[in-house]
């Protein structure tokens, strides 16, 4: 592989900034200062410093995002602006988000290339728990909570699974985890139960919290920890 290459899908830069730092004999091969960005490396052998620092290729990539409200969960839309247009280029690269949330709803979004990850925590049959804040046109009733926790018909075939269902901070506020992903799910199921989504901010996917310090279109990656725990929740749903 090339080293320009190389060391832009290791996430250091871009091609041109790459080759910046190369120039100023700021990259080694070996233990020898790079001459230029067209050298070829061995990815699996050879000791590739920038700075100073060791470079690895990453598989895999990780990233929490806060979603704000008018952006769609797609690589590319040619008419609104997408989840990965929240991210810088380089750290958009390659990555999908995974699952969607409708163009109005905020909060925590997945943004991967580890296919299988997605699979897992989006499979109908691993019934991965999501959580959301919702915020109603009307006052949640106890009645209204207790449906939801039995589960709704909302006009397909099945009724919803049961659903863990709280009062909100306000009157006409709830938490609501589900654990399907059907369409407009949440926005159905009040619908059901006579009410009416006015907001709708989801907190939560399996073991993964929002980070309530992103605020609305700030991103980060994921902790060793938050990536452990996610993956060995996705694999316990598998057995």
């Amino acid at each position: 592989m090339r080293l320009d290459k190389f060391l832009s899908n290791a996430g250091v830069g871009s091609r041109s900034q790459v080759k910046i730092l190369i120039k100023k004999g700021q990259v080694s091969v070996n233990d020898i200062k790079a001459k230029s960005g067209d050298d070829v490396v061995d990815e699996n052998k050879d000791v590739i410093l920038c700075q100073g620092k060791r470079i690895s290729l990453v598989k895999y990539r990780y990233f929490m995002l806060n979603k704000p409200a008018g952006v769609v969960s797609a690589t590319e839309d040619n008419l609104d602006k997408t989840v990965l247009d929240c991210l810088s280029k380089e750290d958009a690269r390659d990555l999908f988000p995974v699952g969607r949330l409708d163009k109005d709803t905020t909060g925590l979004m997945l943004l991967t290339n580890d296919g299988e990850l997605s699979h897992n925590l989006l499979s109908p049959r691993k019934h991965v728990d999501k959580t959301y804040y919702v915020t109603c046109e009307y006052e949640v009733t106890e009645e209204q909570l207790d449906l939801l926790r039995k589960g709704v018909d909302i006009g397909d075939d099945k009724i919803t699974l049961p659903a863990l269902a709280r009062a909100g901070a306000q009157t006409n506020e709830l938490y609501l985890t589900i654990r399907e992903g059907r369409f407009h799910q949440v926005k159905r199921m009040l619908q059901a139960v006579g009410n009416k989504v006015t907001a709708l901010k989801r907190l939560s996917m399996g073991s993964l919290k929002l980070d309530e310090s992103l605020n609305p279109g700030e991103y980060r990656a994921l902790t060793a920890e938050e990536l452990r725990d996610l993956k060995a929740g996705s694999i316990k749903m598998q057995a």
